[in-house]
């Protein structure tokens, strides 16, 4: 019986060969792919931000915020993170711009008034501010060629009449509209627009004290040979003169009226705070010119938009010319976003609103009658300072008595010994802006009221601590 042979056919051999050859190759690429995979996974972990279990870098909220106190790691050494530490803590800063978180021992500063109060607000309102501006959007200069006022956006123009209808602050519907970069653009209109082009001496700009800050700044920055700055309007001599009026007033809060009578003498309504958060609205302003700003209405200060309500036509003209020569009109994509941010908030008073969350007045009332509180409540427990006082009146907007709440507060130090109550609260990490830039005495500051809860209760508590 032959024998079975065990040998295999040559052909089988090397394809079996070739076979073992493959799987070692095959297990060495799998290998050489797993090293490099957990070195990526190595580097992952060393390189990038660490994980919570949510999936959010550590540092960061569920919204991707800086988290409150947290440290977000810079692209530098270990030595240079360690030098950058220490210089912030040396330099940490409660700013109104937010860069900084406020700690127990930083620089407080109330010096400008940054309206980040309304930001919490505005989050609570989730898409009812937003707005989408296409690429091809708004490229022309112009916005309606009909309009006096040809770079307004009729959109815009709508939602402030509406919003003045509402509020029942201004009568709109007798006066041109006209936008511009802020209230400060707009208050340099109106001087160049009711300075005579042929006067042979620069006429008087006045406001009685204590005057916003700015105005003696803004007036003389162009050195016009216009107009000038003169002071205190119940000093102001002669028949021909610009009269400021700001109601209420910056920075003690104030219901203010013109103080001169003349039939040669012109006034400018300065209405940025005559809002039902600040104080009671008690009657509809109806002046020739009355300026009014988004920054303190909203808090959208970053828009730089403001508007002017305008009776007389030439004057609207000369304003208008002014813009036109000092930045060819007003951004669009501020005006069209102030739009939106208007109509939201009529919408929240005007259509129905049974979780009655959406309403900007309320909200704002409600946190300056709580900050006011506390500040009157650490002024007394200091016992070294003091502050104005404010009869409630009716407002026709809350329909019911309401009580005034500026947006700054005016405080006076009576601690013997200082004169100068700026440099006393700088001393102590607090900053605000001293009485003589508004025309008073050094004993007097000016405090925003319009920053973020964490810092405002910072700034109270410290203040309580002072004697």
């Amino acid at each position: 019986m032959a024998k079975t042979s065990k040998k295999m056919p040559r052909r089988n051999r090397s394809s079996a060969q070739g076979s073992l050859v493959g799987f070692a190759s095959l297990g060495w690429e799998l290998l050489v792919f797993g090293s490099f995979a957990l070195n990526l996974v190595a580097i992952a972990l060393f390189a990038l931000p660490s994980l919570d279990r949510s999936g959010t870098p550590l540092g960061l909220d569920s919204e991707g915020s800086v988290a409150e106190g947290a440290l977000v790691a810079s692209p530098h050494s270990e030595g240079q993170k360690e030098e950058m530490v220490s210089e912030e803590e040396e330099i940490s800063v409660s700013s109104t711009s937010g860069s900084l978180p406020a700690s127990k021992d930083a620089v407080i500063n109330l010096d400008h008034g940054d309206p980040t109060m309304y930001e919490s607000f505005w989050k609570g309102m989730g898409n009812r501010g937003d707005i989408t501006i296409a690429g091809w959007q708004a490229i022309s200069y112009f916005s309606d060629v009909t309009n006096l006022c040809w770079f307004l956006e009729p959109e815009f123009d709508h939602e402030i009449r509406r919003l003045h209808r509402l509020v029942g602050n201004a009568i709109a519907d007798n006066h041109f509209v006209i936008v511009g970069t802020g209230s400060t653009q707009l208050f340099q209109a109106a001087l160049y627009a009711l300075s005579p082009p042929d006067t042979p001496e620069p006429l008087s700009v006045v406001s009685a004290v204590p005057y916003y800050s700015s105005y003696p700044a803004v007036t003389d920055y162009l050195r016009s040979g216009l107009y000038r700055w003169a002071g205190d309007a119940s000093a102001c001599k002669g028949n021909a003169y610009i009269e400021l009026v700001c109601s209420p007033n910056n920075p003690d809060g104030s219901i203010r009226e013109a103080v001169l009578n003349s039939e040669n003498g012109m006034t400018i309504y300065d209405l940025a705070y005559y809002w039902p958060q600040y104080t009671p609205i008690t009657r509809a302003e109806d002046h020739d010119i009355m300026l009014f700003t988004v920054s303190k209405t909203t808090g959208h200060a970053g828009s730089r938009v403001g508007w002017a309500l305008v009776r007389n036509k030439d004057v609207a003209k000369r304003m208008i010319k002014f813009i036109e020569l000092n930045s060819i009109g007003v951004s669009k994509d501020s005006q069209l976003r102030a739009a939106k941010i208007f109509k939201a908030i009529s919408d929240g008073y005007e259509l129905p609103n049974p979780e009655n969350k959406y309403k900007l007045f309320n909200f704002g009332r409600q946190h300056m009658s709580m900050r006011w509180k506390k500040l009157r409540e650490a002024v007394k427990v200091s016992g070294i300072f003091s502050l104005p006082e404010f009869q409630p009146s009716h407002c026709t907007f809350a329909r019911e008595r309401t009580e005034t709440y500026p947006a700054f507060a005016w405080l006076e130090c009576e601690k013997e010994g200082v004169e100068d109550c700026e440099s006393f609260l700088r001393s102590h990490k607090i900053l605000s802006r001293n009485g003589k830039h508004f025309g008073a005495d050094r004993k007097y500051v000016r405090i925003s009221m319009l920053d973020r809860d964490h810092t405002f209760d910072l700034f109270v508590e410290r203040l309580s601590s002072l004697t």
